[in-house]
């Protein structure tokens, strides 16, 4: 079955279900993508942090803290959550606001925000409070039978239940949905090519894009004139725009221009490139008919941490006679098998997996040692381990799509373990383009 040419430049090039998809279309409107966080915080009623439940819909997590703050006039440093929410979505959360008394809370009147008084800690909500999320999603449009349409629903689950899941593949919104650019930024920034890095960012086109915005990074790509391009970029291009504004007055330091972005933007890019390889060991892994769900010998696993989740902390290289007891504890949630995200520190043994990890880092022609960014030495990166296998257990149900006459939605329910995409688990059903999975 064919991959869309935009999956393969982020690294997959394979389903794992063999069942033709369903198709159609997602978020048609915000209330088709419910995500609920799943946390093991109990709140009291003391401390000197709010615990607000927080359900928003159509507003970027970032962009709200900022409208709040302002508001109660008080620093955006205050607040603290676990993580960031899909925007266009109906997605429910905790967060904390140091110092603040429950009845300010009233002042803050927003479109789509719904505030609820959990109760007070002495401990801020931070991404180790974070478990997991809870995700109810619509497929709508679907122009089938719904006889057939069952039938692939059912082969489809069928399989991801025999296989424990799904691959634990970094999903097209780590790399852009629409410009999947982050990756190819990082791969010639650990190349040490940083002014192709900049100026890739600041003007490579896609086809997806707006046709304006289109325009305008293909000018820019072509004449480089900063002054210019200020005047025509989008506003929301402001990632962009400040890296220009920095390059107006030092044209050269194309690496001071990436110190205005935040430290969490400058870290993506090495990051989604080693996603990107990540991505490609999976599926090498899996055309050479090695199991996710199973270890053999060579493997590096990890262990489940105090909430039932892989602690990549905790490794352990399988040896043979090893084997038998570590798949023991996959089968019982206990352990985990892992694959790298190739840095400077990353260990790879001589076995069938480790071959495949250092078959992929030879083909990219690049070196581990690549991962020190002398230019750029807050983004040098040591690697880390990431399961390869993403439990997931879909429920699915089938009714008349009442936005679409005549046509049928799906909507699937399932739990994810904190990051990990859902997306991953939405291409092996629908195996559709991925802007219709936006």
């Amino acid at each position: 079955m064919q991959v869309p040419d935009i999956e393969k430049q982020t690294g997959i090039d394979l389903y794992v279900t063999e069942t033709e998809g369903i198709g159609g279309k997602l978020k048609q409107i915000s209330e088709d993508f419910v995500v609920e966080e799943v946390t093991e915080r109990e709140e009291g009623k003391e401390g000197k942090y709010l615990i607000l439940e927080l359900t928003k819909k159509n507003w970027e997590t970032h962009h709200l803290i900022r409208d709040m703050s302002r508001i109660m006039g008080i620093s955006s440093k205050r607040f603290g959550f676990a993580g960031t929410k899909d925007k266009r979505a109906l997605t429910t959360q905790r967060i904390s606001i140091y110092d603040l008394e429950a009845e300010d809370i009233e002042r803050i009147k927003l479109k789509d925000v719904n505030l609820k008084v959990l109760g007070s800690s002495n401990k801020d909500v931070g991404l180790g409070d974070l478990v997991g999320n809870k995700f109810k999603i619509i497929v709508r449009d679907i122009d089938l039978p719904e006889e057939e349409l069952d039938s692939r629903l059912l082969s489809i689950t069928s399989t991801i239940r025999k296989l424990d899941g799904v691959p634990n593949f970094f999903g097209i919104q780590r790399f852009g949905s629409r410009r999947p650019i982050t990756h190819l930024v990082g791969e010639s920034i650990v190349r040490g090519d940083i002014e192709k890095a900049a100026i890739d960012y600041i003007g490579l086109s896609f086809p997806d894009e707006h046709e304006k915005t289109r325009l305008v990074r293909d000018r820019f790509y072509k004449e480089r004139n900063y002054i210019e391009s200020l005047k025509e970029y989008p506003v929301q291009l402001r990632y962009e725009r400040a890296m220009m504004h920095y390059l107006v007055n030092n044209p050269d330091d194309f690496a001071g221009a990436f110190g205005e972005l935040s430290s969490n933007m400058r870290n993506m890019f090495v990051h989604a490139y080693q996603s990107y390889i990540y991505n490609r060991i999976i599926c090498r892994r899996i055309r050479e008919k090695l199991p996710l769900n199973e270890a053999i010998e060579g493997d590096i696993v990890c262990f489940k941490n105090k909430q039932g989740l892989p602690d990549t902390s905790r490794l352990e290289t399988v040896t043979f006679s090893k084997v038998k007891g570590i798949n023991n504890l996959i089968r019982r949630g206990r352990a985990f098998v892992t694959a790298p995200l190739i840095g400077t520190s990353t260990e790879f043994t001589n076995s069938a997996p480790g071959n495949i990890e250092k078959e992929i880092l030879h083909e990219t022609g690049v070196e581990q040692k690549d991962f020190r960014i002398p230019e750029i030495p807050r983004i040098t990166s040591k690697g880390r381990r990431r399961e390869i296998l993403l439990n997931v257990k879909p429920a699915y149900t089938i009714e008349d799509d009442e936005l679409n006459e005549g046509k049928k939605k799906v909507i699937l329910e399932f739990c994810l373990p904190k990051g990990s995409y859902a997306t991953t688990i939405l291409r092996e059903y629908m195996k559709a383009e991925p802007a219709d999975m936006s």
